[in-house]
């Protein structure tokens, strides 16, 4: 059940998401970071802090995403906040395998670029 859960924001976001994209290893793993974080403290009604530049970019993402998720998948406003950081954990590690550690884009880890 929870892999389902995972399954259903993999899938969103790799089909809506461009933050997973940036061009450099370091850049996707702060995204990902960001976002994600970003969408735990939306999702269980916490304050998000919105003190820096980097702050304001990752919860700006987060929030169309978050807010996309609530309407396209019921079980999220059913989700305890153990449920859903679970889910996005397992989010993370999967976006992390897929654009990061499975990428075959050599521009990410390329000295020059």
């Amino acid at each position: 059940m929870m892999e389902d859960k995972i399954d259903d924001l993999f899938d969103y976001v790799q089909v809506r998401c461009l933050w997973q994209f940036f061009s450099r290893t370091w850049d996707r793993q702060e995204n990902i970071d960001g976002v994600l974080g970003k969408a735990y403290e939306l999702f269980t009604g916490k304050e998000p802090s919105l003190k820096t530049p980097a702050d304001k970019l990752y919860y700006a993402d987060a929030k169309s995403m978050v807010s996309d998720c609530l309407a396209s998948f019921p079980w999220i406003k059913q989700a305890s906040e153990a449920e859903i950081r679970q889910v996005l954990d397992g989010l993370k590690v999967r976006l992390v395998e897929n654009v990061i550690t499975k990428s075959t884009n050599r521009e990410l880890t390329h000295h020059l670029y």
